[in-house]
């Protein structure tokens, strides 16, 4: 079971950032700090952050970790945003309905 809900994670906007840098392969602290106007510091403690949430994995290489990210858990997250999802879908098809009933009208006139 993850220590920090997924939610609460993705909330911080420099963890989000982390989590998309990572997409592109595993990384350092140092590399992922240097992309920040925070310390390396501060990186490390976001990262252990998404650890507990089991969003990343860190790999140690000698004196280094390396951060891989692990999408499993938002699948979690998929699966709420699903449902607003669905609800705009429908708004949307609603409103396209509409437009095109306004443009029959103006078509008859």
């Amino acid at each position: 079971m993850n220590d920090v809900d997924v939610f609460a994670a993705l909330a911080n906007p420099i963890r989000r950032q982390i989590l998309s840098t990572l997409r592109l392969g595993p990384r350092s602290v140092t590399d992922l700090a240097s992309g920040f106007e925070v310390g390396r510091p501060a990186v490390s403690e976001h990262l252990q952050v998404l650890r507990k949430a089991s969003l990343v994995r860190e790999e140690a290489r000698g004196r280094e970790r390396f951060y891989h990210l692990d999408p499993r858990p938002l699948t979690e997250v998929e699966r709420w945003l699903k449902v607003f999802t669905k609800y705009w879908h429908r708004r949307m098809d609603d409103l396209e309905h509409l437009l095109d009933e306004q443009e029959e009208k103006e078509r008859k006139r």
